[in-house]
């Protein structure tokens, strides 16, 4: 059986279509035609398109290695790289135009701050932020700077995702040894121009904060700080980005058997932990599906960053084609589910100093909201 052969086999077959290539027949072909005619994937004299994008989604997939498929698919080592390179720049073409935010102003809130746990205090977020250590095997030479406080050789990866489990950003390549807030600088100066910032507010500054709060016979206002993304410890409380307290309980999974949350920080954190946690879902979701994620081979370190990125543009596409998925289907049954593939291999965040007055007097404003609500 010719590796076209095998591909046409498994697409005429639900369930080994998912298992083989991590998506549905539909989706299999919605997305070879959407590469083929917006991304440059073409068929060759030796190959065609379908073939070579079957070949990609199964090795990144379960994954498999470059001689697996060179005895799956019946091809030489060297046509099998040109074939999964052939794809690989697509797909990061693809993930130019799909990790972006669907509003880039923002102007919409979501229907999940319109929940009562939620509404109004953080009705101006936007998504979360976190980083996510994806191990890789690295050259001697670049053992010591990839590796992570886990003692695993990783690239650290920053994303961003808003409350739908969509990617709005991506920045890998990082070694895993670098702290998060490197990675987020770079994110947010050097990639600037692609990086979605959240709008700031339109009346407020950082010498401001002394009317933030305003607490009358119980009715809090919050003040204009402007958009705002959800971050965990490892981020500063700065303008644009909320973090919980520190030295105060924050995971999920501290709440869980415990008692009720006590105190306006514990009351916070669980509401911010509760709704941040998208970021970790969709993490979870994205090395659930793409198994390459838990440890890259050794390819050039451009090629490992490609990959992910592609992952991710993957993640997303599959999340926007409107055709069901069975792993995104878990998590919109329970807002609560976190794959346990988020926390694999993964160090605990570094937790970094506070740096906003302003900030820091806005979180209190809604923690003392949380608080005291009937």
């Amino acid at each position: 059986m010719t590796g076209l052969e095998w591909v046409q086999r498994k697409l005429g077959d639900s369930k080994a279509c998912f298992s083989m290539f991590r998506m549905s027949p539909p989706m299999f072909h919605t997305l070879h035609d959407l590469l083929v005619q917006s991304y440059g994937l073409t068929s060759s004299a030796k190959s065609t398109s379908v073939e070579a994008l079957g070949m990609f989604l199964w090795m990144i997939g379960a994954p498999q290695s470059f001689r697996q498929a060179e005895d799956r698919f019946e091809r030489s080592l060297g046509t099998v790289s040109n074939m999964v390179n052939k794809v690989l720049k697509c797909m990061v073409k693809l993930a130019a135009d799909i990790i972006k935010p669907v509003d880039p102003q923002f102007r919409t809130m979501h229907s999940r701050l319109r929940n009562p746990r939620f509404y109004p205090y953080f009705k101006d977020c936007i998504g979360g932020i976190d980083g996510t250590h994806v191990p890789c095997v690295v050259p001697n030479d670049k053992f010591v700077q990839h590796l992570c406080r886990k003692g695993m050789t990783t690239q650290n990866v920053m994303a961003v995702c808003d409350f739908d489990m969509r990617f709005t950003s991506v920045l890998a390549g990082w070694p895993g040894s670098v702290h998060d807030m490197r990675v987020f600088n770079d994110g947010t100066t050097t990639y600037s121009h692609v990086f979605p910032h959240p709008p700031a507010g339109t009346h407020l500054s950082d010498s401001t904060f002394g009317s933030l709060l305003l607490n009358y016979m119980n009715v809090i206002f919050f003040a204009d700080v402007g958009k705002y993304y959800l971050v965990d410890s490892g981020y500063p409380n700065r303008l644009g980005y909320l973090a919980p307290y520190k030295g105060t309980k924050y995971h999920l999974q501290e709440y869980r058997d415990a008692p009720e949350p006590q105190g306006k920080e514990e009351t916070f954190n669980y509401a911010h932990s509760c709704l941040r946690n998208v970021i970790e879902r969709s993490f979870g979701v994205l090395k659930m599906r793409w198994r390459i994620l838990h440890q890259i081979p050794s390819y050039a370190p451009h090629k490992q960053s490609q990959i992910i990125v592609a992952c991710c543009a993957l993640h997303n596409f599959i999340r926007i084609s409107g055709i069901g998925d069975r792993h995104f289907a878990r998590c919109d049954r329970d807002d609560n589910y976190v794959p346990r593939e988020t926390s694999e291999n993964q160090p605990d965040p570094e937790e970094v100093e506070d740096e906003s007055d302003l900030m820091n007097e806005f979180r209190d404003s809604i923690a003392y909201a949380l608080l005291n609500r009937s």
